[in-house]
């Protein structure tokens, strides 16, 4: 099953997935770093927003949002959830915006959805464009080398009756500009049993490969992946949450 037919398939499973996720802490602890980092300003964009559950929390806190994907029954979906806020079926990649906008969020490590360091490099150069002066583009990332193949994250939850269990982890094969994530996702209702196997092919860097490449358009600071508070990233530490500030000019 292709990545984007698996996800359209389980677009109403997408929120039991993700339902350890703490959006409210995470949209409350960048929006922190926005008014510490950026220029103060509510105009925010969500890049694979999927069903908008971050996006809810940004306009309960006063943003106006406007949240971006490829696949449209998430985005259906995202609308139902928030009304207020504007949606648009663009890739990460190569997007635009009629209206420039301060804050530009990519949650969930869906920067690596890019594939490849030349997309990954289009998205930071249209990040860019569509920020105004000042303002902040927030993001996590995993380093390539310290990926450990065989750890997972696992949860399980019942839905209408059913058992779903869902594992994922990173792979890195150990060399190039590709890793994947593995997603196993399982549906069990009495002797009945439906799974999902997909591998998501995301692009692979390290620290300073990312950096490299946000600093010629952005101030850039690695951080601990804690959204309650403001720490550097330590040295031996493979998960970061990204701030990166719009710069004045394009460095030549």
């Amino acid at each position: 099953m292709s990545t984007s037919a698996l996800y359209t398939d389980l677009s109403h499973y997408y929120d039991l997935m993700c339902q350890d996720i703490d959006y409210k802490t995470q949209t409350l602890g960048v929006s922190r770093l926005q008014q510490f980092f950026g220029n103060g300003g509510q105009r925010h964009l969500d890049l694979a927003c999927g069903t908008g559950p971050h996006i809810a929390h940004f306009l309960t806190e006063g943003y106006h949002c406007h949240g971006l994907d490829l696949n449209q029954p998430m985005l259906d979906l995202a609308k139902l959830r928030c009304p207020a806020a504007e949606f648009s079926k663009q890739n990460i990649c190569d997007f635009s915006l009629e209206q420039p906008v301060d804050l530009i969020t990519c949650f969930l490590y869906s920067l690596h959805y890019c594939g490849t360091i030349a997309n990954l490099t289009s998205c930071i150069m249209h990040v860019y464009q569509a920020l105004a002066d000042g303002g902040v583009f927030c993001f996590n990332s995993v380093d390539k080398t310290f990926i450990d193949n065989g750890l997972l994250v696992r949860h399980q939850t019942i839905y209408e009756g059913s058992l779903f269990t869902f594992e994922s982890g990173w792979f890195y094969p150990g060399a190039g500009e590709q890793q994947k994530l593995r997603l196993h996702i399982e549906k069990s209702c009495n002797e009945n049993a439906e799974a999902w196997h997909d591998e998501h092919p995301m692009v692979a860097v390290s620290f300073t490969e990312l950096q490299e490449l946000l600093a010629p358009y952005f101030e850039v600071h690695l951080l601990e992946h804690d959204y309650e508070k403001i720490v550097p990233l330590s040295a031996n530490t493979g998960n970061a949450l990204v701030v990166c500030i719009k710069r004045d000019a394009v460095q030549n």
